[in-house]
């Protein structure tokens, strides 16, 4: 079960996008879409699933590419005039924000992001992407290009039932802070990075 919102005006230093936020009943969690333009039943919208990350997106953490992901995903939106965000409460790959600050004080320490959520007790990845199909599906969208270079959440859409015509790589450069951390990703989640840039 869940609601939503009416859609609002969201006007951003990147554009004018409409937002909508929806409600799962069962468990409170709170699902936000950001979106551009209109589409037809069968038309290829392009899409970016995000998982939230207070650190990056909200205070500017150069610990990882997420804040630079979002933006250039928006920008990108913008320019082409049409296409969605669906903001998933998605922390620290779904461990939370708590566990994963502690998960940042082990990274300190020499572990790296996969090493760090095993020796706390998780699993690499615990995000689950159902209720982003619903809401994809409140859209009437079927088919995706999706933003993203985690062939993981390639993988997910198709599993829900939703075609993806393409994948969109969204590479951001390095810095100092998130090489080791994108390199991780590179290796050890098999995400599609350029080798020469991390």
């Amino acid at each position: 079960m869940w609601e939503k919102t009416d859609p609002i005006k969201l006007p951003t230093s990147f554009g004018d996008f409409q937002m909508t936020v929806y409600r799962d009943i069962n468990t409170g969690e709170e699902y936000s879409a950001i979106y551009k333009g209109t589409w037809t039943k069968n038309e290829s919208v392009l899409l970016r699933l995000h998982s939230s990350c207070l650190t990056g997106d909200i205070f500017g953490s150069e610990r990882c590419d997420c804040g630079p992901q979002l933006h250039e995903t928006m920008r990108l939106i913008e320019k082409m005039g049409k296409g969605v965000v669906i903001y998933l409460p998605h922390e620290g790959r779904g461990i939370g924000l708590f566990n994963k600050i502690r998960a940042y004080k082990l990274q300190e320490n020499g572990f790296d992001t996969v090493q760090a959520n095993l020796e706390l007790g998780f699993d690499e990845d615990l995000r689950e992407f159902d209720f982003a199909g619903l809401i994809l599906a409140d859209m009437d969208i079927t088919s995706v290009k999706v933003m993203t270079n985690n062939p993981f959440k390639v993988d997910e859409l198709k599993m829900l039932g939703v075609k993806v015509s393409e994948r969109v790589d969204i590479s951001i450069q390095p810095n100092k802070h998130n090489k080791n951390y994108l390199e991780t990703k590179r290796v050890k989640m098999n995400h599609h990075l350029n080798e020469q840039l991390v």
